[in-house]
């Protein structure tokens, strides 16, 4: 059973955990569940959509989203093996870890228990079963371990004329670009483009910038054999150390181990 077929099962139980471990590369639409949801990225690239805003989940990271939001799923490599379990959120309220949607980089010790829960893959778990205990341990120590979720979030808009900016941003991200430069291509001042972004994606025009870079140098990382100094170049860093500096600042890793962890996984799953 894929994810998509699993979804009309995962809220059957209000008190259980639903667990579902697959490797795919698929987009699931819109949807909500009555439970939490935290899933490990197991090598490749994940993005969630929620509220115009798309998250970016790297390989070798979590997400957490909480009941009853509603989100779109994309998992964008095919070497991706997400392993998720769906929580019962009848405690949620004893932390506000589980009423926020945070991404996270999954500590080995949160890695090793989310593998463990494979024996219980497509299933639904219960008090009733045994070594219960160990998924009740599991959720309670995702607060306790996990604190600052990463900055990797990249607004959409539905302005026509930021479309076009953002579009641009995107064809010519290796080049240098300024809010200077982009604001005279596109016939403004810098004090109106700053003020475009900010109202109408509630983000500075550089970090859009920032994190538009990274999010690109993260996929050349995951999805090419490109060497690192050549993605920095072609995300418009002139620097490798600026570039990898900038990276630890979204990701709290380096690029090169990123793509080393990547690599291991793939070799694992292949």
């Amino acid at each position: 059973m894929g994810l998509i077929a699993a979804l009309p099962d995962i809220d059957k139980d209000d008190k259980s955990v639903f667990v579902m471990h697959e490797k795919s590369e698929k987009l699931i639409p819109f949807h909500k569940h009555t439970k939490g949801q935290l899933s490990y990225v197991e090598g490749g690239i994940a993005y969630i959509t929620i509220n115009n805003r798309t998250y970016v989940v790297p390989a070798r990271h979590f997400f957490w989203i909480p009941q009853g939001m509603e989100h779109i799923l994309e998992i964008g490599h095919t070497a991706t093996v997400l392993r998720s379990l769906y929580f019962y959120a009848h405690d949620d309220l004893s932390d506000p870890f589980y009423s926020r949607l945070g991404i996270y980089p999954a500590s080995e010790l949160l890695i090793q228990m989310i593998k463990y829960t494979e024996i219980w893959d497509e299933k639904h778990v219960t008090s009733k079963d045994e070594n219960f205990e160990f998924l009740v341990a599991l959720k309670k120590i995702l607060p306790k371990t996990h604190q600052q979720p990463l900055p990797i979030i990249l607004p959409a808009t539905h302005n026509k004329q930021m479309m076009k900016i953002v579009s641009y941003l995107e064809w010519n991200i290796g080049e240098k670009l300024t809010l200077a430069n982009v604001s005279g291509r596109f016939g403004l001042s810098e004090r109106s483009m700053s003020r475009l972004f900010k109202a109408d994606m509630d983000i500075s025009f550089l970090q859009y910038l920032k994190t538009l870079r990274i999010i690109k140098a993260i996929e050349l990382l995951l999805n090419t054999d490109k060497p690192i100094n050549e993605i920095a170049d072609d995300v418009g860093y002139s620097s490798i150390s600026a570039f990898s500096d900038t990276f630890r600042e979204f990701t709290q890793s380096r690029p090169s181990d990123l793509r080393k962890s990547n690599k291991a996984i793939q070799n694992l799953t292949d």
